[in-house]
């Protein structure tokens, strides 16, 4: 999978919100100052390259569906993350974040709690 740019992954959080949208739709979610809308239809197109979303005619514009969830980008991303940076360890990667945001262990035992009602709700 292919990595998205800061601002391709801006557009994309919006897109995915909106599940299917328009350039103009797109700009308008955008926080003040808004971008241009040619700069957010040339995102749209490189991420139509990259594979990202796909675009239906829609009178004299054009509909951008996303093709990837934001939770398989998500797990690519993390996956990335956990083998570039923590030699794929996960408890590794887990204490670091841990030590960077001071959680306590009461925190982290919410953490472990939530991750068991996950793994469970998935069986």
């Amino acid at each position: 999978m292919k990595q998205m740019t800061k601002a391709e992954e801006q557009v994309m959080q919006i897109l995915w919100e909106l599940e299917e949208s328009n350039v103009r739709s797109i700009v308008d979610k955008f926080d003040t100052p808004k971008p241009a809308y040619t700069t957010v239809a040339t995102v749209l197109k490189v991420l139509e390259k990259k594979g990202f979303v796909t675009k239906i005619p829609q009178g004299k514009t054009h509909l951008f569906i996303p093709q990837i969830t934001k939770e398989e980008y998500s797990g690519h991303q993390m996956g990335s993350l956990l083998k570039d940076y923590f030699n794929g360890s996960f408890s590794k990667m887990a204490s670091f974040f841990a030590k960077e945001n001071n959680l306590s262990i009461s925190d982290l035992e919410e953490m472990i709690e939530i991750t068991k009602k996950e793994i469970n709700k998935d069986k």
